[in-house]
């Protein structure tokens, strides 16, 4: 059950990204409109929509982090008992046979 939450929750975290896709979209068609209606000022308009396309991809980094950190911290109690299990590796030396 934890198992499909955790990939539910990474997969809705990830839904950013298309998201973060039609902003940067948006950002760009409104700054050719812009441009369009008013050629003047295409220099400042284009200072405005770098601003935006940084924006809108700064958010769109935090969606693989965030389903990343669902996917590494939420464990199963079985997968955090297997690890504590595990022997600890042994330093020493292993002799072979003489050949």
């Amino acid at each position: 059950m934890l198992e499909g939450a955790k990939s539910m929750s990474a997969e809705a975290a990830t839904i950013a990204s298309a998201g973060a896709a039609v902003g940067i979209g948006n950002v760009f068609s409104s700054l050719i409109h812009s441009v369009a209606r008013n050629p003047s000022l295409a220099k400042q308009l284009f200072g405005y929509a770098i601003l935006g396309f940084a924006l809108t991809e700064a958010i769109a980094s935090f969606a693989p982090m965030m389903a990343f950190l669902i996917l590494s911290v939420f464990r199963s109690k079985k997968e955090s008992f297997s690890l504590k299990k595990q022997a600890p590796l042994s330093h020493n030396k292993v002799e072979t046979a003489p050949c």
